[in-house]
């Protein structure tokens, strides 16, 4: 079996864009992958076209072999772009290997651990920046299932935070936090806004709301920072999603303070090097709690290693939230157990999950598609990119 194309698909999500990459052998069987990052689908789908001469040719189940290939005949270190466009080809021949086989992809790491993990919703508050607002919108992830959510409510704040900016935050948390009881986990994303000192005054004025974990507490420039926050926080923390190489988690447990590893699976190449990063975070006795906030495929992929690795904790989900049309998009959509929060677990053979290639050409890559943290009103994630007059 060798692989004879790569197929990309850009597809407009509403506030931001996916990309999915078929790899097509001249067996008949295909994978699919996925290569989603917020502001570069473009870009990405362009290093896949760089780089797909030197997946034409090759045994799709020679992975490692393979993703290998990838990384170091280019002979230069494309950081987080390329690593993404290897994680779509190297999860797109794990599904064909699946396929091949008729068995998930979990089967051939090991075999289920679980049947079923707890989910957190992230992606759900499209609204105003109030306490009642967000309240509001909480209970409609209540509603569907989740006994976890995740928000970032911190406005535009970068570096430090003014007073009546952190007090309507500290709101918005304290009326979630009474209104949904100690039942409901919530997690706050802090977005790698703050310096080292505000991230720990800020995680100081949240420690009596019982906050799950306190994520990227701070600035992404230096690794550093992260061990001196984890280890004075009243509040545990987790990073990790934007770390594109296994090195950057060992660091991480090396230096120590955080236990909760969030490798990116997109970010890092794909499947191998996430286990990787879980093997590593089990020997240093953490848990791993994969980022998320790509499409459906996506999802597969880390739902595939929830089931198989056992220091798996909780998956962030954005796919509850997304537009209507793309339950169409794919042949399998996770269920949420309403009685518990967790999230079903994929069985189909390879990554159990396929495109409608129909819906997603007719959802085609949005130039106005875009997030930016940093502008106002993003919380209401309405997809728009500033243009220069």
């Amino acid at each position: 079996m060798r692989i004879a194309a790569i197929e990309t698909y850009a597809v407009g999500a509403g506030w931001k864009n996916w990309l999915f990459v078929r790899v097509i052998t001249d067996s008949g069987l295909h994978g699919i992958g996925e290569a989603t990052l917020n502001g570069f689908i473009r870009t990405t789908e362009a290093a896949i076209r760089e780089l797909e001469h030197l997946a034409i040719g090759q045994d799709p189940r020679r992975i490692t072999a393979l993703a290998k290939r990838l990384l170091d005949s280019v002979s230069l270190d494309g950081g987080h772009i390329h690593r993404t466009a290897i994680a779509a080809i190297e999860t797109a021949c794990w599904d064909i290997v699946g396929k091949s086989l008729g068995a998930p992809v979990h089967q051939l790491l090991g075999g289920r651990v679980r049947d079923s993990v707890l989910g957190y919703a992230n992606g759900w508050y499209r609204t105003e920046r109030t306490p009642e607002a967000f309240l509001a919108a909480a209970h409609g992830v209540i509603a569907k299932g989740f006994r976890a959510l995740k928000l970032d409510p911190f406005g535009t704040a970068q570096g430090f935070i003014d007073e009546p900016d952190l007090d309507l935050a500290y709101a918005i948390v304290r009326k979630l936090r009474d209104d949904l009881g100690r039942h409901v986990h919530i997690l706050i994303d802090v977005h790698a806004r703050f310096t080292e000192a505000e991230a720990l005054r800020t995680a100081r004025r949240f420690a009596n709301l019982d906050i799950y974990w306190w994520e990227e507490p701070t600035s992404r420039d230096r690794q550093e920072t992260v061990h001196s926050v984890a280890a004075q926080s009243p509040i545990r923390v987790a990073t990790g999603e934007m770390y594109d190489t296994v090195g950057q988690f060992y660091t991480l447990a090396e230096r120590g303070g955080v236990n909760i590893f969030q490798p990116e699976p997109m970010s890092l190449g794909g499947i191998g090097n996430t286990l990787a990063v879980a093997n590593l975070a089990l020997a240093h006795g953490s848990w791993i709690a994969p980022h998320q906030s790509g499409g459906p495929v996506a999802t597969a992929v880390c739902l595939q290693l929830a089931a198989c690795v056992p220091n798996f904790l909780i998956q962030e989900h954005f796919d509850a939230f997304n537009e209507e049309w793309a339950h169409d998009l794919v042949t399998w959509t996770p269920t949420i157990d309403k009685l518990n929060g967790h999230l079903s677990l994929p069985d189909g053979p390879g990554l159990g999950i396929d495109l409608d290639l129909d819906v997603a050409r007719a959802h085609p890559y949005d130039p106005h598609a875009y997030l930016n943290i940093f502008a106002e009103g993003w919380e209401k994630r309405l997809g728009s990119r500033e243009v220069t007059p």
